[in-house]
C-alpha cells in the first residue's frame, strides 16, 4: 500500500538513456517551433472531440439506467414468481395479476412487486424493511424495501463487488449523506484488498488496492472486533484509510460474513460528521455488509490493476508481459526500502502466471518478494540471481534452476527454467515449469483444507517432530507450540480410549507396521474432537526403525453424522407412524364428504352425476370438494372447489369452506357476493388456506344460470354437440388478499345442454398452457358427448371418458361435476 503522502525511494542505478524527447502535449510554443495548423482544422479537431465526449456521456448515462431497469425487472420477475406459485396459474396471468394490482392500489408496479417479495421472504432484508418503517417517523421518498431488493438485484446480475459497492451508494447510502464507499476482501494473512469501491477518485483506489498486514485501518478493527466499529470523524480517529485526504468525516466499518466466516469489511464514509444511528439503520447496514459478502465469494481478486496510469514505461511492459504464454512477474525496489541489497515488489504478474504453491494471484501481487518466496533467498537461489540482474544489468537465463515455497509448512520444490532481465526501474523474471507442480501443489492444499487432515513427522533417534500447519490447528495448539509426541499421545485422549491407542503404539512402533485408529482427543481448550491417526514406520539401511511419517484427520463431522442417523432412525419410523395415521384420518374425512362412488342426483330438471379421482400416491390427499343441492329459495347451488395443499390440513380447509358456502348460499345471494364473502372467510377465519372455486345458482323457472369464479377454471358447456368454455371472468383466488370483488355472468340453460364442472387436477400438463389444455378438454368432451349420446350411461359415460383419456400428468385428485338439463 502507498499512501498519497508517501515519496518513492530514490533510484540508486544508473540512470537509462530515456531515449527520443517527444513535444509535451499543451507546451508553450516557441518562436522556433513550425507555425500551427489553420484554424479551421483546429476548430474541426475540437468539435469532433466534444462530439466524442458527448458521446460517451450519453452512452454511460444509457448503461446506468440499463443496470437500473435491469434491477427493477428483476425484482419484478421475483414477484410474478410468488403469484405463480400462490395462485396457481401461468406466468402471464400472474404478471397480469400484478399489474392490476398495482393500479388498483395506485402505485408502480415495481414498488408492488417489492412489498410482495418482502411479505413472502423470511430474510433480513425483509425483516429491516419492516422495521425501518416502523421505527421511522419520516418515511424516506423511496421505500426501504425496494431500495435493498434494488440492490441484491442488481448485485446478482453484475456479480462483483464493484457493482454491488455502485449500487449500494447510489440505491440506498447516498440519501443518508454518505459520500463514498469500499467493500474489503480480508486474507488469511491478516492484509485487506480492496475489492471494490464507489464515491472515491480513481488514483486514491489504485492507491489503497492492497493494505499489508499490521495497518490500523477501521476496516482492520472491525475484524479484530468482530463487530461493527464507528468513528465521529476519520481525522480524530488518527487512523489511515482510503478517501483520508477528501472524505475526511464519519466512517463506519461493518464486519461482512458468510455462514458466521468473516471474509471481508463494508465501509461506509461521510464527508461531514458521523450522524446519528437508530437501530433500524444499523440493521440495514448489516443488510448491505450481507450482500458484499456474497461478492466476495467469488471475488478473484482482479478488480484494481497495479497499473499506475502515470507510468508509460511500466504500461508498455506490462502489455510486453501479459502476451507471454509463460509464468511472468514484474518486479520492483519497494518503495519504502533504501538499504542494500534491495527489496523487491511482486508489481505485477501476467494472465499466464501460475503459483507452483497453489496460491491465487490475490496472495502475490503487491507483496514482497522474499514473503511470497522466502526459500527464494537460499544461496544461488532466485533472490541472489535477481540482486545481481538489479546491479549489472546483465541478463541471467538458466535451463535448470530450484525454485521451492511452502505449502501449510511443507517444503515444495520444483526445477524450472529461469530468465531474468532489467528494464530501467523494473526485473522481468520469466520461469517455465515442470509439467504438473503447480497442479499438484493446488490438490494438495486443497485436499488437506477439505478432509482436514494434517501430516507429521517424528524421528525417534533425535525426537524431532514435524508438523504442518494444519496439525496444530486441528490439535487446539498454537502455531509454533511445541508438538504432541506418539509417546504423549494418551495423553491427550479420552481416558476410556487409551487402551485403543497403546495397541495403535504396538503395532506401530514394536511390530513396525503402519497401522490406524479412532480415538476422540481432548484439546487444551476443552474441545473434543474424534480423530482417525494412520501412521507407517521409515526403515533405515540396516532395517532399524528411524523416522515415523502419518496423518491426523478430524472426523467429527462425520461421526456425528453417524450419531445422528442412528438417533433419528427411530423418529423416522415414528414419523411415518405419525404420517399414515393423519393420511387416513383425511383419507376418512374427505371421504365422509365426498363419496367416491356417489350416485347420480335429479335436481328439478337437472340431472347432475360427480367423479373424483384421488391422488397416485395415498399421502397426497388433496382439498378439492364440490356441492350440488336445492337451496330454500328454490334455486339449485352448484359448486366446484379446490384447496391448496395435501394432507390433513387441505381436507380441513376443504370441510370448513364447503359448510360455510352451503350457509351463505342460504341468504339467497348472488355468486359473485357469496364469492365475496367466502373469500373473507378464507382469508380471516383459516390458518394459511388459499384455494380456487367456481359457484353457480341456477333458477329453474328460468333455466338462468348465475355464475362467478376466484382463480378457478371456466366451467364447459355443451349444447348441439360443440364444446366451448365460459367466458374468463375476474376473480383471485380465495384467501389471497383481505377484500377482492368477483365479476358475474349469467346465461339461459336449454334442454340437451350439459355443464361441465372441475378441478385442475383433470386438465393440468407441465409442458403446456392452461390455453392448450382447455383446447384439448373441448375436444375431448366432444368426442364424450358423441360417444355417450347413444349409450344407456348417458352423463356418467361421459364423465368417465373425461377421466380415462384426460391429458394430465400431475399427480394431483380430480373432481368433476357433470350437469345435463332435461
Amino acid at each position: 500500500m502507498q499512501h498519497p503522502q508517501e515519496q518513492p525511494a530514490a533510484d540508486h542505478t544508473p540512470a537509462a538513456d530515456p531515449g527520443p524527447v517527444l513535444p509535451r502535449v499543451g507546451a508553450q510554443r516557441t518562436p522556433d517551433d513550425p507555425q500551427p495548423p489553420a484554424g479551421r482544422e483546429a476548430d474541426r479537431t475540437a468539435t469532433a472531440m466534444g462530439r466524442l465526449a458527448s458521446t460517451v456521456d450519453r452512452l454511460r448515462q444509457e448503461l446506468d439506467q440499463a443496470q437500473a431497469d435491469s434491477a427493477g425487472r428483476a425484482v419484478v420477475e421475483l414477484a410474478v414468481g410468488v403469484l405463480v406459485e400462490r395462485l396457481r396459474c401461468g406466468p402471464t396471468e400472474a404478471a397480469r395479476q400484478l399489474e392490476g394490482l398495482a393500479a388498483q392500489a395506485g402505485v408502480t408496479t415495481l414498488a408492488l412487486a417489492a412489498d410482495l417479495v418482502n411479505q413472502v421472504a423470511a430474510d433480513r432484508i425483509s425483516a429491516l424493511a419492516r422495521e425501518f418503517v416502523a421505527g421511522t417517523a419520516v418515511q424516506p421518498a423511496e421505500p426501504v424495501a425496494r431500495r435493498l431488493r434494488s440492490i441484491e438485484a442488481d448485485t446478482l446480475a453484475g456479480g462483483d463487488a464493484a457493482t454491488a459497492a455502485r449500487s449500494m451508494l447510489e440505491h440506498a447510502l447516498r440519501p443518508l449523506g454518505v459520500a463514498a464507499v469500499a467493500v474489503w476482501a480480508a486474507h488469511p494473512d491478516l492484509s485487506l484488498s480492496l475489492a471494490g469501491s464507489a464515491g472515491f477518485q480513481p488514483d486514491e483506489a489504485r492507491h489503497w488496492r492492497h493494505v499489508p498486514p499490521g495497518v490500523p485501518t477501521p476496516a482492520r478493527r472491525a475484524l479484530d472486533e468482530r463487530g461493527t466499529v464507528a468513528y465521529h470523524t476519520l481525522a480524530d480517529a488518527s487512523l489511515p484509510s482510503i478517501g483520508q485526504h477528501d472524505v475526511r468525516g464519519g466512517r463506519l466499518a461493518v464486519p461482512a460474513g458468510v455462514g458466521g466466516r468473516l471474509i471481508g469489511v463494508l465501509e461506509i464514509c461521510w464527508r461531514e460528521e458521523l450522524p446519528e444511528r437508530s437501530q433500524p439503520l444499523q440493521r440495514q447496514f448489516e443488510a448491505l455488509a450481507e450482500v458484499a459478502a456474497a461478492t466476495l465469494e467469488s471475488w478473484d481478486g482482479q478488480e484494481f490493476s497495479t497499473t499506475d496510469p502515470t507510468d508509460a514505461r511500466f504500461d508498455e511492459l506490462r502489455q510486453l508481459t501479459d502476451g507471454l504464454f509463460d509464468p511472468c512477474l514484474v518486479l520492483r525496489v519497494a518503495p519504502d526500502g533504501d538499504e542494500l541489497p534491495p527489496r523487491f515488489v511482486v508489481r505485477h504478474v501476467n494472465p499466464s502466471f501460475v503459483d507452483f504453491a497453489g496460491r491465487p494471484t490475490v496472495a502475490i501481487v503487491g507483496r514482497r518478494l522474499l514473503e511470497a518466496y522466502p526459500l527464494a533467498a537460499e544461496p544461488g537461489g532466485l533472490a541472489e540471481m535477481i540482486e545481481h540482474v538489479f546491479a549489472t544489468g546483465e541478463p541471467f537465463r538458466t535451463q535448470e534452476m530450484r525454485l521451492a515455497a511452502l505449502v501449510d509448512g511443507v517444503p515444495l520444490t520444483t526445477r524450472a527454467q529461469v530468465s531474468i532481465s532489467r528494464h530501467g526501474t523494473h526485473l522481468v523474471v520469466v520461469w517455465r515449469l515442470d509439467d504438473g507442480t503447480p497442479r499438484v501443489a493446488r490438490l494438495l492444499q486443497h485436499a488437506q483444507r477439505l478432509g482436514r487432515i494434517g501430516g507429521f513427522e517424528e524421528n525417534l533417534g533425535t525426537r524431532q517432530i514435524a508438523w504442518n500447519e494444519t496439525l496444530f490447528e486441528l490439535h487446539g495448539l498454537a502455531p509454533g507450540s511445541q508438538p504432541i509426541s506418539l509417546e504423549q499421545l494418551a495423553e491427550h485422549a479420552h481416558p476410556d480410549d487409551r487402551h485403543t491407542i497403546g495397541r495403535f503404539l504396538r503395532t506401530l512402533l514394536h511390530h513396525r507396521r503402519p497401522a490406524s485408529t479412532a480415538f476422540r482427543l481432548q484439546r487444551p481448550d476443552g474441545v473434543t474432537r474424534h480423530i482417525r491417526v494412520v501412521a507407517e514406520p521409515v526403515h533405515d539401511p540396516g532395517s532399524g526403525l528411524r523416522v515415523v511419517r502419518g496423518a491426523y484427520q478430524d472426523i467429527s463431522a462425520q461421526h456425528w453424522t453417524e450419531v445422528a442417523l442412528a438417533a433419528t432412525r427411530d423418529q423416522l419410523a415414528q414419523s411415518e407412524q405419525q404420517a399414515a395415521e393423519r393420511s387416513r384420518l383425511a383419507l376418512q374425512l374427505q371421504h365422509a364428504i365426498m363419496p367416491p362412488a356417489r350416485g347420480p342426483l335429479d335436481l328439478h330438471d337437472l340431472h347432475v352425476a360427480v367423479r373424483y379421482r384421488p391422488a397416485e400416491k395415498d399421502h397426497l390427499v388433496g382439498g378439492d370438494w364440490y356441492d350440488a343441492l336445492v337451496l330454500p329459495t328454490g334455486d339449485v347451488l352448484l359448486c366446484v372447489g379446490d384447496v391448496a395443499g395435501h394432507g390433513i390440513e387441505a381436507a380441513t380447509g376443504m370441510v370448513a369452506l364447503r359448510n360455510a358456502l352451503r350457509g351463505l348460499a342460504a341468504t339467497g345471494a348472488g355468486p359473485a357476493q357469496l364469492l365475496n364473502w367466502l373469500n373473507s372467510v378464507t382469508h380471516h377465519l383459516t390458518d394459511n388456506v388459499t384455494a380456487t372455486a367456481v359457484c353457480g345458482l341456477y333458477e329453474p323457472a328460468t333455466r338462468r344460470l348465475r355464475w362467478a369464479r376466484a382463480g378457478h377454471p371456466p366451467p364447459v358447456l355443451l349444447r348441439e354437440g360443440r364444446a366451448r368454455t365460459l367466458p374468463q371472468l375476474g376473480g383471485i383466488l380465495l384467501g389471497a388478499l383481505d377484500q377482492a370483488d368477483y365479476q358475474e355472468d349469467e346465461f339461459v340453460l336449454e334442454a340437451g345442454d350439459t355443464l361441465v364442472m372441475y378441478t385442475d387436477g383433470l386438465i393440468e400438463r407441465r409442458d403446456e398452457s392452461l390455453q392448450a389444455s382447455l383446447s384439448n378438454l373441448m375436444t375431448l368432451s366432444e368426442r364424450a358427448h358423441r360417444l355417450s349420446a347413444d349409450s344407456a350411461d348417458g352423463l356418467e359415460g361421459h364423465l368417465d371418458h373425461l377421466l380415462q383419456y384426460s391429458s394430465a400428468d400431475t399427480d394431483d385428485d380430480t373432481c368433476l361435476v357433470g350437469v345435463a338439463v332435461r
